[in-house]
Order: C-alpha cells, then sequence, then structure tokens
C-alpha cells in the first residue's frame, strides 16, 4: 500500500455496540482506511487515534482483534443480535488481503448462530470469503457504490476498487445465494443525482442482479464539506452550484432529489429505502 503509513497494534474490545439503527454490535478490525475516500464521515476517528496523518493516509492494524472477539464471544453472557461489519472502517480494504482479520473474524461468527452478520465494503475481496459466508447461520453483504462513472470514482475513491469490480463481486455473491444490497453513500448533489448519472447507475445494478438498493444523502460535515469544495472546484464545477443549494437549502433538495431517485430506481425494478 503505497504512501500509506501501516501500525501494528492490539486491541482490547473487539465486539462492540453501536447506534446504528437496526445493529446492536459492530466490528472493525482495523482503524483508518486506504481507501481515501474525500466524502468520508469517518475522518473524523483520526482525533481519537492521535495521528496527525491526513485520513486516508494511514492504517492501524489490531492484530490481535481475532483473539479478543473468540474471547468475547465466549463470555457468560452470550451476546445476540445484528453484527456491522465496517462502520468506521473497511473490513476489506487492502490490508485485509496480507492480514486476513476479517477472514478469522468470520470464521469465529460462523460457529455462533445467534449473531447475524451483515458486511458492508467497497471492496470485491469479499468474494474470497464466499465459503465462509455460506457457513454463517445468517449473512448479508452490501457493497457502497457511489458512482458507476470510473473517472468520478478514482476521484472520489482513489484507493477504493473500480465500481465495475465491486458490481461484478456481487454478481458472484448472488449467484452463491448470499444476499446482497448496495449502498448508494453518499449520494453527491449534482454528481449522483442529476442528468445520466441515476439512470446509469441503476441500469448497472439491475444488470448486476441487485434489487435491494438503500440511498443516504451527504452528512455536512465542516471538514468533508470543505474537502468536498475543493474537489467539486477542481473536477466538478458544473455540480458546485447544486451542493451549494444543498448545503443551503436542505429540505427543498432533498425533497426534489429523494422522488427523482426513487423514480428512476423503480424503472429499473429496484426497490430503493433512504437513511
Amino acid at each position: 500500500m503505497p504512501g500509506i503509513l501501516l501500525t501494528e497494534k492490539t486491541c482490547k474490545t473487539a465486539l462492540n455496540k453501536t447506534g446504528i439503527p437496526g445493529y446492536r454490535y459492530c466490528l472493525n478490525p482495523y482503524s483508518g482506511c486506504a481507501h481515501g475516500c474525500v466524502y468520508c464521515y469517518a475522518s473524523f476517528m483520526c482525533r481519537f487515534t492521535g495521528r496527525k496523518n491526513p485520513w486516508g493516509k494511514f492504517l492501524d492494524v489490531k492484530v490481535n482483534f481475532p483473539q479478543v472477539l473468540e474471547k468475547q464471544l465466549k463470555g457468560r453472557n452470550v451476546p445476540g443480535g445484528r453484527v456491522l461489519l465496517g462502520t468506521v472502517t473497511d473490513a476489506y480494504q487492502p490490508g485485509e488481503a496480507v492480514y486476513g482479520l476479517t477472514r478469522s473474524c468470520l470464521e469465529i461468527l460462523a460457529g455462533h448462530p445467534f449473531l447475524e452478520v451483515d458486511i458492508l465494503t467497497k471492496s470485491a475481496l469479499v468474494a474470497r470469503d464466499l465459503p465462509l459466508l455460506k457457513k454463517l447461520s445468517c449473512c448479508s453483504v452490501g457493497f457502497t457504490v457511489t458512482t458507476v462513472d470510473d473517472k468520478a470514482a478514482r476521484i472520489l475513491e482513489p484507493g477504493a476498487p473500480p465500481p465495475g469490480l465491486r458490481l461484478a463481486a456481487a454478481v458472484k455473491l448472488i449467484e452463491a445465494g448470499i444476499p446482497v444490497w448496495v449502498f448508494v453513500a453518499p449520494v453527491l448533489p449534482g454528481v449522483v443525482d442529476t442528468g445520466e448519472a441515476p439512470a446509469g447507475l441503476f441500469r448497472a445494478l439491475k444488470q448486476a442482479g441487485v434489487k435491494e438498493v438503500l440511498a443516504d444523502f451527504l452528512n455536512p460535515y465542516p471538514a468533508v464539506v470543505r474537502r468536498l469544495k475543493g474537489v467539486y472546484r477542481r473536477y466538478f464545477p458544473a455540480a458546485l452550484a447544486d451542493l451549494e443549494m444543498y448545503l443551503t437549502h436542505r429540505d427543498l433538495y432533498l425533497y426534489k432529489s429523494r422522488n427523482a431517485l426513487a423514480e428512476t430506481a423503480a424503472g429499473y425494478g429496484c426497490e430503493l429505502g433512504f437513511v
């Protein structure tokens, strides 16, 4: 991973409670993320890691994560509920190909049928673990696909696999019987929700066999907005007015954009929900 400061560390907990609706626990085998998405809200994690490196330029590997998880699951109060893998990091980012922490976690979770496991990733690497996914009593995989435009994706998600590879992995999982959904997040004003972009997105999802889609609009954290405005000015100047409209008249923008996206999704047979 060129340009990424990689550090091995240990952790005290693995299975942590989360406030994300519908989930009881989260698992994050890594801190930081090499995908370096310019819109990533998780950049706030920098303040907890003590890192001065920019978000997307460091990765902390929790080398004892699987052992800690196993110990927690052997405790007296055996937990149950839904677990989301990857809430403030991507559990299948490039470091996973080397360390295999997520794979080890799945091996452990396969022995605990009272836990429902959902995975959210931008990586095609998840297809590597298809045999393990089949062993889980209840499992689904969500692929974050912000755009299917490769050029835009390289700008917005410079360290992530191209969206086409993610959808190819989705096809493999669907054919193997694994429930797959797509998370369109964030819906970037003027880039994702206007012109031919929505039709191109939902057409690609239909071709991949994806029917369940969730969308989440941009969380306007100040640091995220600053990064995005710079990217818009340089690469998407025609969409800058849409971003400004979203930031200043959010409710009106959301009403129009949601309706347009829902109509397009329905035309391609996708069930679209909003977070």
